[in-house]
C-alpha cells in the first residue's frame, strides 16, 4: 500500500506544470470537491526545485480558479436560484458533496457581506469553492466579480506557494514520510467523504 501511494505521489508531481495546475485549480474552484491544499503547494515545492517558477505557478493557478469560478458564476447567474437549489438537494448534487444547505449558508455569506464576499470568501474554507453560486444569482457585476475573485484568489495562492517553499526546506526531514502523508491524505478524505453521506442519508430520514 505505501509503494502504492509513493507511486501515485511521484506520478502526480511529475506530471504537475503550469497547465495541470491551471486545470485542478479550476476543478477546485467549481462544485467538485478537489482541495486546492493539494495542487499549489506541491507545485511550488517544485518551483523550489527549479522545476517551475513560482510566480507562474501562482499566475496559472489563480487563473485556473477564476475560470473554475466563472463557471459557478454563469451557472447560477443563468439557471436561476430555483434550479440551483434543486441540483444542489439532487442525489448529483450530492456526489460532488452540495446540498441545499450549503447553498444556502454561501447565499447567506454574500448577503452579510455584499460584493467583497467574493473576494473575503477565497480565503475562507467551506466557502471559497462556492462563493461564486450566489454572486450569479445575485447578478453581481461580471467586472466587479472577475476582479474581486482573481485578487482573492490570488492572494490564498501565494499562502499556498509560501507553504509550498517551506515543505522544500524541510524536505530532507519530511521526504521518509510522504508516503504516510499521501496515505493519511487519502485516508482523511475518504472519511470525510463517508461522514458527509451518513449526514445528508439522516437529512432524508
Amino acid at each position: 500500500m505505501m509503494d502504492l501511494f509513493q507511486s501515485l505521489f511521484e506520478w502526480y508531481m511529475a506530471n504537475l506544470n503550469y497547465f495541470t495546475v491551471a486545470l485542478l485549480m479550476a476543478i477546485e474552484s467549481t462544485f467538485i470537491p478537489l482541495p486546492s491544499e493539494v495542487v499549489v503547494p506541491f507545485a511550488a515545492y517544485k518551483a523550489a526545485q527549479g522545476d517551475l517558477n513560482v510566480f507562474l505557478v501562482v499566475l496559472f493557478g489563480t487563473i485556473g480558479a477564476l475560470s473554475g469560478s466563472l463557471i459557478n458564476y454563469s451557472l447560477a447567474y443563468y439557471l436561476g436560484r430555483p434550479i440551483v437549489h434543486k441540483f444542489a438537494a439532487s442525489k448529483v448534487g450530492k456526489l460532488f458533496l452540495l446540498s441545499e444547505e450549503k447553498v444556502i449558508h454561501v447565499e447567506e455569506y454574500f448577503v452579510k457581506n455584499g460584493r467583497s464576499s467574493t473576494f473575503i470568501g477565497r480565503l475562507v474554507p467551506g466557502v471559497r469553492h462556492l462563493i461564486s453560486i450566489p454572486a450569479g444569482l445575485a447578478k453581481m457585476s461580471l467586472r466587479d466579480f472577475i476582479l474581486f475573485t482573481f485578487i482573492g484568489a490570488g492572494l490564498w495562492n501565494i499562502c499556498l506557494a509560501v507553504i509550498g517553499y517551506y515543505l522544500y526546506e524541510i524536505r530532507e526531514e519530511i521526504y521518509p514520510y510522504l508516503g504516510y502523508i499521501m496515505l493519511a491524505l487519502g485516508i482523511g478524505f475518504t472519511v470525510y467523504l463517508i461522514i458527509k453521506a451518513r449526514q445528508n442519508k439522516r437529512k432524508k430520514i
